[in-house]
């Protein structure tokens, strides 16, 4: 018989957990209820890398290795105090997403079986104007989290030259994300491009590593930048989440000064809560260390003006957007694949 449901006293609130012997993630064996105990452990690290945004939520109510949903819309049966955020995506629909301002909310989505959290880079005061500039470090076949920790140091170099605080995080995968706190004054369309200018700066000063092409065909055994992680209704991982992994592993939070040391499998459920409880949130200063994109903004009219580099394709589910260019594979543009 399932174990009987259990309640969590979360600051005022308290959630009932369903289903606490659930094993979510088979490596170790670590059920719903090790889940709500991570989130708790660094509760203050997550409730930061939240607050205010409207967010998206990975769901796995089988856990890791069933389906997997992708979650939008604020889950029905929320309590009054759960709160959310209005967003409109690329579509022209709008849809209420969770919007975390408190720990409790988080356990509450996590007994709706979320196990990720992907927020957007903006929050519920001007949902339409980003405060956070996201560099997305992909590695593409042929590379791994070696070679995003190598570019992530010319990254590093390219933030500080423009007076900008980066703070890197693994992806959970074999990734690296480096987050920038940015004045809310400019659209997503203006920070995308920003977030354009800094990719081709990068991949200026170490061209065999990286690479800013959007089609998979002119990409080589490189670093991917994904500047479109920076369009509007594009998320990332927050900082603390966990991902669908089967050991468990986690978003995690890191110093400039330890990421060349780090592995991507060294934070997991099982190891973060230490970790957090001995170091606290690496993060912890990432509010106060706001710095405007208009360099950025300058480099881009630099690039159209001097180098002839315009916009860049957006994702498929995007309508066309004025400057972009053709939304079609190169090699299908060669007119000698025409015939």
């Amino acid at each position: 018989m399932p174990a009987p449901s259990v309640e969590i006293e979360v600051g005022t609130r308290s959630v009932r957990i369903s289903h606490p012997e659930r094993v979510y993630f088979p490596t170790r064996g670590e059920t719903k209820l090790d889940l709500v105990q991570y989130y708790l452990s660094v509760g203050d690290g997550i409730v930061r890398a939240l607050r205010e945004r409207p967010c998206m939520l990975h769901r796995y109510p089988e856990g890791v290795g069933g389906e997997k949903i992708y979650q939008k819309r604020l889950p029905k049966g929320a309590p009054d105090w759960v709160e959310t955020a209005e967003v409109s995506f690329p579509s022209g629909r709008t849809a209420d997403e969770l919007c975390v301002t408190e720990l409790a909310s988080v356990i509450w989505a996590v007994q709706m079986s979320t196990v990720e959290f992907h927020p957007w880079h903006t929050r519920r005061p001007d949902v339409e104007k980003p405060d956070e500039l996201r560099i997305d470090l992909d590695p593409q076949p042929g590379t791994g989290f070696l070679e995003a920790k190598q570019v992530a140091a010319v990254v590093h170099e390219v933030l500080d030259e423009l007076g900008a605080v980066g703070w890197p995080k693994t992806s959970g995968s074999r990734g690296i994300h480096v987050y920038v706190r940015i004045e809310p004054r400019f659209g997503f369309r203006e920070v995308r491009r920003a977030a354009l200018a800094f990719a081709r700066e990068v991949e200026r000063r170490a061209p065999a590593q990286v690479t800013t092409a959007w089609w998979k065909e002119e990409r080589g055994a490189q670093i991917f930048l994904d500047y479109n992680q920076n369009a509007k209704d594009r998320t990332i991982a927050a900082a603390y989440s966990v991902r669908g992994g089967p050991e468990g592993p986690v978003s995690a939070p890191v110093t400039w000064e330890e990421l060349p040391d780090v592995e991507t499998e060294d934070f997991t459920i099982q190891t973060m809560p230490a970790r957090f409880a001995a170091l606290g949130d690496v993060h912890a200063g990432i509010d106060e260390a706001v710095w405007s994109i208009e360099p950025l903004l300058e480099w881009a009219e630099r690039d159209e003006r001097e180098r002839g580099l315009g916009d860049a394709p957006y994702p498929p589910n995007y309508p066309k957007m004025e400057g972009e260019p053709p939304r079609v594979q190169p090699s299908r543009l060669n007119p000698s694949n025409w015939a």
